[in-house]
């Protein structure tokens, strides 16, 4: 009776909730953000997350979610945690590839659009976003069931061909499978509009999603009296989720622009794409794609997103995007001298330990104007 009473006042906090937060967006003229934004990404950023290894989660807490989301949330609580940790490594993996870039992935401290504006356009950022978050969703969860923090998944049991010479199938292999259901279920269940939006953002989440399995890899430990390796053990996979960000990023230099095509079907009119170039190679299920061009990002623009390069640190060898022309837009930059502690004229005692001195040093520090 007391479980029946807990959902039961869960679904109604949840109504209340959602009628606030509709009103709130009405007011604030944010309507459209609703439709179009993974507002449940705000659950990897902020106290949410910080709360999630010590309080239980209660799914109707989770801004944004759509009617599937919060059954999922219901029937697999437990994975929930590993979820919210997918999207968090997808934005850090994200900074960390554009901390170079005008636009560096910054995201929005109380904000249930963590990364304003930016993600409203159909523009390449708005692919490489998806596609990773997608992707860190499917990571984590994987890695979640082979350590064994779910009991509703585990390994993959079913080893795809024969043992090799000198090894046998052993360890623990990573169901990349199970965790890319979890992510497919989940991260796309409100991508169910017939508008090229949605197309778009399917599309690309499953590419994020599928380049975990174009990189899994067999990792082996040898047995036998002091390591000599005579019995090899090898299971599947993943590798470091920074392998999976540099080749989306491939991906992201190689995105496809697509163009915006209307059919008339049995339930209306329906948006699909297709390539905006004929004379490039189509792009496959592994490619990204979008249909917007993107700003330049060298000046704040709220209606964009973009906060502008000013007083960005810039590299001044650099001819890449990360250098001091490039970055600033042709603005030039400043100059200032920064001194850092750094340890030096370290020395190894026998046995065991390292003893270092502590140097000043002076740097040059380049900032965009």
């Amino acid at each position: 009776m007391s479980a029946h009473v807990g959902i039961l006042l869960e679904m109604f906090c949840e109504t209340l909730r959602m009628i606030y937060l509709g009103c709130f967006l009405s007011l604030c003229g944010l309507t459209h953000v609703m439709a179009s934004y993974p507002i449940w990404w705000s659950l990897a950023v902020g106290h949410q997350y910080s709360s999630l290894g010590t309080q239980p989660i209660l799914c109707g807490s989770i801004p944004g979610l759509v009617p599937k989301q919060l059954r999922f949330c219901r029937n697999y609580v437990e994975i929930m945690p590993s979820v919210a940790e997918g999207v968090k490594i997808g934005i850090q993996e994200c900074q960390h590839q554009f901390r170079g870039r005008r636009w560096n992935c910054t995201t929005i401290n109380d904000n249930l659009a963590i990364f304003g504006p930016v993600l409203d356009k159909a523009t390449r950022e708005s692919a490489f976003v998806h596609a990773i978050a997608s992707a860190g969703v499917a990571f984590a969860v994987t890695r979640a069931c082979a350590e064994g923090s779910a009991t509703i998944c585990g390994c993959d049991t079913r080893h795809k061909g024969p043992p090799g010479e000198g090894w046998k199938w052993g360890g623990c292999s990573e169901d990349v499978e199970f965790g890319s259901m979890v992510s497919r279920e989940f991260a796309d269940a409100r991508e169910n509009r017939p508008d090229a939006r949605s197309a778009m953002n399917r599309h690309n989440n499953e590419a994020g999603r599928m380049s975990l399995n174009d990189n899994m890899f067999l990792k082996c430990k040898c047995h036998g009296l002091s390591g000599s390796c005579e019995v090899k053990t090898c299971w599947w996979s993943q590798p470091d989720f920074r392998v999976i960000g540099d080749y989306m990023k491939d991906k992201y230099d190689s995105a496809s622009e697509m163009v915006v095509e209307k059919h008339k079907e049995s339930r209306g009119w329906v948006e699909t794409l297709r390539p905006k170039y004929n004379y490039f190679k189509p792009p496959t299920e592994r490619d990204l794609v979008y249909y917007e061009s993107s700003p330049n990002f060298c000046d704040p623009n709220p209606e964009t997103g973009s906060f502008g390069t000013r007083d960005r640190i810039c590299n001044l060898t650099s001819h890449g995007i990360d250098g001091c022309d490039l970055l600033c837009c042709g603005r030039g930059h400043n100059t200032r001298t920064e001194k850092r502690k750094e340890k030096c004229h370290c020395i190894f005692h026998w046995c065991c330990y390292v003893s270092c001195q502590e140097c000043v040093r002076v740097y040059d520090v380049h900032t965009c104007k």
